[in-house]
């Protein structure tokens, strides 16, 4: 029976891996954790002269480099002057060369958002008049191509290699101190370590090519890495690879002097393993938190400590769940139900560790219940929460054959004096019967090695253990396929951000739209505003009916970043004719609804170019102003 499984779990872990790649593969280029959430120029404009410089304005702060922002001309030639600089906040910007000429003009920007992940993409706005342009922008994506999947790649496996490293640690010392002895435990632990060592160095390569060109021939670009390391990702690969170090001599002492120690020795030992490879454990899982997703947005202070939480209790409960796979299916020690049990316990633990954070991580990731069916990340999420529905129901199956399983260790260890005798006796009478004792200690081993399979067949045996060994097999095919999906996650544009883009985009739409038909008697502005709040994002618009000097109808609306009304204390507007210096007019309208104000006879003294700078109050502290330009009459 046993001989039969071997080739399927071969088989299986193959699949699986195949399945991983595919996921991998069709990920696509990191999508882009910082948003583009306005231009000026905006996008598809039409300006009556060339402007002084272009800005962008992004969802959080971001990385420029020297090639970030570029500005081309309908022949496709440069014409942004000098570096791009932070212009305010969230916004950069770049000068223009002087007198361009008309038509229409491509802007391209390739940044790094705030967690780490690269930002690319690029729009249009016209001079005077559209113009026919060839300018092409296709390879205007970040983290794709060659590149992009070697880094996706270099992903999964420190992840993987982390998980297994911490994970199978903390079975041999939490769980199964005897496995401190057992080499395919210190094998797969050791493997873990190498595989997060080198895939922490490989990442560390492409991180240059990969926030940039992404071309291969730049992965081994000093000045490319030099650049890297001055970086917040890059400061973080490493302290990965200076915590590594420390794990080393952890592993070192776990299967070394640790194992060779008398009981009441391990008991001291024990607790400064346990203490020194929880702080290890701690800083390897944080050199993630501190560079990615939970270093910035909303509440960043707490949502790294979870975070660092979330990947201990993902490593201990998978990592461990790989070592007890390996214990059971590879080890000739037999590992005892007490230890199966203790990991059943340690597992559970770490499985509600696992919801809490994981739910506090969902809400400021996604923010609104939509985002979970409108968004690339909360599908995924969707999914991840299946795979773990799953795999919990997997494990559920497992405890129960944990609470029947059979131990056979101690009719098995009770053979072992009798061997180790055997082997004494054929050892002592070898000194005394010179050539006769080589054929003795033949015959000794030999009768060990029937003993050894006489006792993994009665092992194999017990249909309890039989059972545990295929529950537990299946949970390690849904943790590798668990694993894939969220390195994935990882690296797809969390739902709050992909939501407010929408909304920025819809708003700018929307501006340019009404910009274009000001003459047509109505004048319809939305601006995008954050008051800095926990609660303090949305969209304000502001219509103009009709738009011309004297009298007009006024109505303001304030909408969450999902199209809601937004209920909030109170709203102002001021209009402001700069040209003419003339105001700020200040207009105080009434509310009629939630999320609705309104204004009668507003009156425009004469027609321009008039800034209208709302000011939004969300709370009895949190308040901003936000503004654009309108030509009104």
């Amino acid at each position: 029976m046993t001989q039969t499984i071997a080739p399927r779990v071969r088989t299986l872990v193959l699949l699986l891996l195949a399945a991983c790649g595919l996921l991998l593969t069709t990920a696509g280029p990191a999508s882009a954790h910082a948003a583009l959430t306005g231009s000026d120029p905006q996008q598809g404009v039409v300006v009556d002269k060339a402007p002084d410089q272009v800005s962008l304005t992004f969802s959080e702060k971001v990385a420029l480099s020297n090639d970030s922002l570029r500005v081309l001309d309908p022949k496709g030639k440069a014409v942004q002057e000098g570096k791009p600089f932070e212009v305010d906040g969230t916004t950069y910007g770049v000068k223009l060369h002087s007198g361009l000429p008309d038509g229409t003009y491509t802007v391209t920007y390739q940044v790094v958002s705030a967690d780490s992940h690269p930002v690319a993409g690029a729009y249009t706005f016209s001079v005077g008049a559209p113009s026919t342009t060839s300018v092409s922008v296709s390879g205007e994506t970040a983290g794709g191509g060659v590149v992009g999947w070697l880094y996706g790649f270099g992903r999964y496996m420190s992840y993987a290699g982390f998980i297994v490293l911490v994970g199978g640690a903390a079975f041999v010392l939490g769980c199964w101190q005897r496995g401190a002895g057992v080499k395919p435990m210190q094998r797969l632990v050791v493997g873990g370590w190498l595989t997060l060592t080198s895939a922490t160095l490989l990442l560390l390569l492409l991180r240059g090519s990969y926030t940039g060109s992404g071309k291969v021939g730049d992965v081994f670009d000093l000045d490319l890495l030099g650049n890297v390391l001055q970086t917040k990702a890059g400061a973080a690969l490493v302290s990965r690879l200076l915590l590594l170090a420390a794990a080393a001599l952890f592993i070192s002492v776990l299967f070394g002097a640790y194992d060779k120690r008398e009981d009441e020795e391990k008991r001291d030992l024990t607790f400064g393993l346990a203490i020194g490879g929880t702080v290890v454990a701690a800083g390897l899982a944080a050199s993630w938190a501190m560079a990615e997703h939970a270093s910035v947005g909303l509440q960043a202070g707490i949502a790294m400590p979870v975070d660092v939480v979330h990947l201990l209790a993902v490593a201990t409960w998978l990592g461990g769940l790989t070592a007890l796979l390996v214990a059971l299916y590879r080890s000739d020690a037999p590992i005892e139900s007490a230890a199966v049990r203790r990991f059943s316990q340690v597992a559970f633990g770490s499985v509600v560790a696992l919801v809490a954070t994981g739910v506090y991580q969902s809400w400021r990731q996604l923010g609104s219940w939509s985002a979970f069916t409108e968004t690339r990340y909360g599908q995924l999420l969707l999914v991840k929460i299946g795979l773990v529905a799953l795999l919990v129901g997997v494990a559920f199956v497992s405890r129960r054959w944990t609470t029947q399983l059979a131990d056979t260790v101690v009719r098995q260890n009770k053979r072992a004096p009798q061997k180790e005798r055997v082997a004494a006796s054929a050892s002592g009478s070898g000194k005394s019967k010179g050539a006769g004792s080589k054929r003795a200690a033949q015959l000794a081993r030999q009768q060990a090695a029937m003993d050894t399979a006489r006792q993994k067949r009665t092992r194999d045996a017990d249909p309890h253990r039989f059972g545990l060994r295929r529950s537990v097999l299946a949970e390690a095919g849904v943790a590798v396929v668990l694993l894939a999906v969220t390195t994935v996650l990882t690296q797809t544009e969390p739902g709050r951000t992909e939501e407010d883009a929408k909304a920025a985009k819809a708003a700018s739409s929307s501006s340019s739209s009404s910009s274009a038909s000001a003459g047509s008697g109505a004048v319809t502005l939305d601006m995008s505003f954050d008051t800095g709040g926990t609660d303090g994002k949305g969209v304000v618009t502001v219509d103009f009916d009709p738009a011309r000097v004297g009298g007009n109808e006024m109505h303001v609306y304030v909408q969450r970043s999902n199209g809601r009304a937004f209920d909030i204390p109170e709203v102002k507007v001021a209009l402001t004719l700069e040209a003419k210096k003339i105001g700020p007019l200040a207009i105080t309208p009434d509310r009629i609804a939630t999320g609705h104000w309104s204004a009668s006879n507003v009156q425009i003294p004469m027609a321009g170019d008039w800034k209208v700078a709302v000011t939004v109050r969300t709370s009895d502290i949190d308040q901003t102003t936000v503004s654009k330009n309108a030509q009104i009459g």
